[in-house]
Formats: C-alpha cells, sequence, structure tokens
C-alpha cells in the first residue's frame, strides 16, 4: 500500500517531536519511532479502525497524547492528521475533502 503523508501533517509530527526534544533529549525522537511503528501497523491493518463519523479512521497512540487520523482512497493510506488528542477535536477535518 503506497502512503502519504499530508504536508499540514508531517509539520504537526515534526512540531510535537522539536516540542518533546526540548522538555527532554530523545523524547523527541521516541514519538518519532512510535509513530512510525503506528504507520508500519496502519499499513498492513487499515481496516481494523472502525470509520469515524467524519469518515476517517484514526489510531491513538500508547505513550504520548496523539493520534493517527487517515483515509484509504483505493490503493493509498492517506494520513490527514497527527493530532494532539486533547486539543480542538477534528480541527484537520476539511483536509479529507481535498483528497479525491
Amino acid at each position: 500500500m503506497k502512503k502519504i503523508i499530508l504536508q499540514q501533517a508531517f509539520e504537526e509530527l515534526n512540531d510535537a517531536i522539536a516540542y518533546y526534544e526540548e522538555q527532554q533529549v530523545g523524547l523527541g525522537l521516541r514519538l518519532k519511532d512510535e509513530v512510525n511503528q503506528h504507520v508500519d501497523w496502519i499499513s498492513d491493518n487499515s481496516t481494523v479502525p472502525q470509520v469515524r463519523r467524519g469518515g476517517y479512521r484514526r489510531v491513538n497512540l500508547k505513550v504520548f497524547p496523539y493520534y493517527i487520523a487517515y483515509i484509504i482512497r483505493e490503493d493509498t493510506l492517506w494520513i490527514l492528521a497527527t493530532a494532539h488528542s486533547h486539543r480542538k477535536p477534528e480541527y484537520w477535518i476539511k483536509r479529507k475533502d481535498k483528497i479525491r
């Protein structure tokens, strides 16, 4: 399955990595590793999480308070957001409307 991460999701992840790295050296890298592990899991199990009311699927990280929001279009996994789970729910939801 082809994977595409939207620029906004990539920037969100990089901002979170930088924040955690400032808090404690190595913590940002742990976040990055956890996201990568979850993206790999999603690639292999993309239809396991239920489709949410907004028409997307979501996987929560285990250690950090973030989730990965994504959709599947044909054979492509589109990562829409790397979102903090306690801030502005679904602020990114309109991003999925731009993907065809």
